[in-house]
């Protein structure tokens, strides 16, 4: 053994050589740790994401295994293909966009659109091993990436606040506060303040802890009906295995290809965001490049490409992994441990029953919080800058479809730019893109939204 400031390192053994412990001064017990932590601070997707796509006509008791089983397959390929302490799994901002955007706003039914994800992820996955994804994500210009980490949190926000009865629909305004007497719509303030206070203390898992203390309290009143047990064999896949793949003739509808573009356009920018912060605050940028970013964003790709057979929305690399990065996580056996928890995780499906709308709405409303952070490093002071951004935050609520949001942007982006005389600094792909959201937005536009495609 060898002492280091932060403890003994392994000098040998199968674990150190597979994760290069020694060599990122960690240890295998602070990678548990890490791994442990990271796990709790995301558990409550199991829960969140069967919520989000059952609204969308999905099968629950399904998507909760399609969702542990692509967050097992996308940590354990993180561990080992890219040996980073980040954890995969369905993001949130995807299954918005599918349920919200696509199904019921578009009128798509979620056998079609589940095609979408499918054909999205094959494409995904091919981009990625030619890199041309990181190509892509290189030419898009940093400020409209925070916007739109800032949009898609703001929508999520929104919808939580909808689900748990804070804001409801209005004829003269649009929308309006909730009724305070609804009795269930006091689960979700308390929610936001558990998990707000948690989080104000530092606490790790305190998304989860919020989602727990929610649903006791909602058992202890008598709001929530009880679960007839609490452990069982996963529920099955056939509701939703393959269903993307028999739906493929449906991309003969050109508004199809709308939907698959954006799958791709969002999944693009989710992962490669979050996966650029986390390696800053892990320490493992080196010289404002981030190693082993195509081994990374494959992980990332196959993952999506397994749930996108097994009927969930894209994953992405977790925000969340941060918490486990703050106690020391440093490699892959970070992800691995995750990976390891989500299998047990599978035991839990009868829970489903007890974690209501109203149970997730918070933590949709606090990972919103989270993401909107991201508006404080977009270059405000510069209006060629601020009016597309400020177009994609503002346009993906108010529109309701993440897809509108996106385009504004990347509509005005080049215009504005270009007449405050800084063309040269547009990247051809972005003229590119600019074109390719002209005919998006037509595409979109074909069918009126609540139609049937």
């Amino acid at each position: 053994m060898q002492n280091s400031g932060n403890g003994n390192t392994i000098q040998g053994g199968f674990l150190d050589r597979t994760f290069h412990l020694t060599e990122q001064n960690t240890t295998v017990r602070r990678e548990i740790l890490a791994g442990l932590t990271t796990f709790f601070s995301m558990a409550y997707i199991l829960f969140v994401n069967p919520s989000v796509l059952g609204a969308a006509g999905m099968n629950k008791g399904a998507v909760f295994t399609a969702t542990a089983l692509s967050a097992i397959i996308g940590c354990l390929l993180m561990a080992f293909l890219a040996n980073y302490p980040i954890a995969i799994a369905p993001g949130l901002g995807d299954n918005a966009f599918f349920t919200y955007s696509v199904v019921l706003s578009m009128g798509i039914p979620w056998e079609k659109a589940m095609a979408g994800v499918f054909v999205a992820a094959v494409l995904f996955t091919i981009l990625s091993f030619l890199k041309v994804r990181e190509i892509v994500i290189d030419a898009i210009p940093k400020d409209l990436k925070l916007a739109m980490a800032a949009g898609i949190g703001l929508f999520i926000a929104f919808v939580g606040l909808q689900e748990g009865g804070l804001v409801v629909a209005s004829k003269s305004s649009l929308v309006a506060i909730g009724s305070l007497t609804v009795p269930t719509t006091w689960l979700t303030i308390f929610g936001i303040f558990v998990i707000g206070i948690l989080m104000s203390r530092k606490v790790p898992g305190a998304i989860f802890i919020g989602l727990v203390a929610s649903t006791i309290l909602g058992l202890v009143t008598g709001l929530i009906k009880a679960p007839t047990s609490f452990l069982s064999m996963a529920p099955s896949l056939k509701p939703t295995f393959g269903v993307g793949i028999k739906n493929l003739p449906s991309l003969a509808d050109p508004q199809m290809w709308a939907v698959v573009l954006i799958f791709l356009l969002v999944a693009f920018f989710d992962t490669a965001g979050t996966l650029v912060g986390l390696a800053q605050q892990a320490g493992i940028m080196k010289d404002n490049k981030m190693p082993r970013i195509g081994r990374a964003l494959m992980s990332d790709s196959l993952s999506m490409l397994a749930g996108s057979v097994m009927g969930t929305t894209p994953t992405a690399a977790y925000v969340e992994s941060s918490a486990g990065i703050a106690v020391g996580g440093r490699t892959g056996l970070t992800a691995l441990t995750a990976g390891v928890l989500f299998i047990f995780s599978m035991l839990f499906s009868p829970l489903l029953t007890v974690v209501t709308d109203q149970v997730t709405a918070p933590a949709l409303i606090i990972v919103g919080v989270l993401m909107v952070s991201a508006l404080k490093d977009i270059h405000w002071d510069k209006f060629e800058i601020a009016l597309p951004a400020f177009l994609v935050v503002v346009g993906m609520p108010l529109t309701y479809n993440i897809s509108y949001g996106i385009a504004f942007g990347f509509l005005t982006y080049p215009i504005m730019m270009t007449v405050a005389g800084r063309r040269k600094e547009i990247n051809y792909v972005m003229w590119i893109l600019f074109f390719v959201f002209i005919l998006l937005m037509y595409v979109l536009n074909i069918v009126p939204k609540g139609t049937t495609a």
